[in-house]
């Protein structure tokens, strides 16, 4: 039997697409952990972050699940989010579609180009939550905004939030940046620890303008990611709170895949955060499900648009 699937990314961070809507491969949570660990491996196989699985949903357009590389599975992700926005939309022959994801069901849209030949979409991202015990981080207190966490460092101040995926964010200079600090701590609460029992990812935000913002990310399951959708958006929620930036107003987030756009609403004491962005189509390709060898591959030529966005993105940030 073949499993028909889409390479794509967002930002970078790329995923293999696979249709459940129509086609029914039979696929139990255990096959889909196998499959992502098999796939994914950028050694062995055709390589990605992670696999999105697009599945039929009895009260949206659709379900994505999210298995990343090593197998686990994923609350949300926000670069895949746009991918499936894309492939459902298309698939459906509308604008904009309500996905169903493990905690939240999700407005997403088609967007204006965000950059010349660039296939964009908008996705919502919530819920958000303040609160240790969501993410989770064991620590006794309720929450910990804009603070220091000893354990982990005495310089930097943190922000520690659920978007749903758990996400601890801090203000940084280019020297933290440049040195090993963000790989040091991220391994740390991503290994046996007492803060992180489930880890964490891990950003570090560097200012570069008005209204605009670098993210690095060490993502949980993953490692240093291209580019982590939640993670871009809970960066630009922590620049609000800071004042670094604005409510309602659009903040232009670069990563070393390339760039995004964020825009965080606030309703009283909650948020939400529209996180806007490419979902660019790699290739579509035939795999042998018993030996997961490339039966048949067909290119789409979408990256070269793409590049030009990568290499504006890098000359911000340089």
């Amino acid at each position: 039997m073949m499993i028909e699937l889409i390479k794509c990314h967002g930002s970078g961070n790329d995923f293999l697409l696979i249709d459940e809507m129509e086609k029914d491969y039979g696929f139990t949570d255990e096959g889909r952990r196998e499959l992502a660990i098999a796939l994914c491996n950028r050694e062995k196989s055709l390589g990605a972050d992670g696999i999105l699985y697009i599945l039929q949903s009895e009260k949206a357009d659709a379900i994505m699940r999210v298995f990343n590389s090593d197998g686990s599975e994923a609350s949300m992700c926000g670069n895949g989010l746009r991918c499936a926005a894309r492939y459902v939309c298309e698939k459906l022959g509308i604008e904009q579609a309500i996905i169903e994801t493990m905690k939240a069901d999700l407005q997403v849209r088609k967007e204006a180009e965000i950059y010349p030949g660039i296939p964009t979409y908008q996705v919502e991202i919530s819920p958000v939550s303040f609160q240790l015990s969501d993410l989770p981080l064991n620590l006794d207190r309720d929450t910990l905004i804009q603070e220091k966490l000893p354990e982990l460092s005495d310089g930097l101040v943190f922000t520690a939030l659920a978007v749903p995926n758990p996400h601890l964010v801090a203000m940084v200079s280019r020297e933290h940046l440049e040195s090993g600090m963000q790989k040091e701590l991220s391994e740390k609460v991503n290994g046996p620890n007492d803060l992180f029992p489930d880890g964490v990812n891990v950003s570090f935000i560097r200012k570069v303008g008005d209204r605009e913002i670098y993210v690095r990310t060490f993502e949980r399951g993953v490692g240093f990611t291209n580019a982590c959708g939640t993670a871009m958006s809970a960066s630009s929620l922590v620049t609000c709170l800071t004042g670094d930036n604005a409510f309602e107003e659009a903040i232009s987030v670069y990563n070393n895949g390339g760039m995004v756009q964020c825009v965080v609403h606030k309703h009283g004491d909650t948020y939400t955060i529209d996180l806007i962005g490419n979902a660019t189509y790699l290739y579509k390709a035939a795999i042998d499900r018993d030996s997961y060898q490339v039966v048949d591959m067909q290119e789409f030529s979408e990256e070269e648009s793409y590049k030009k966005l990568q290499e504006h993105a890098r000359a911000i940030i340089a």
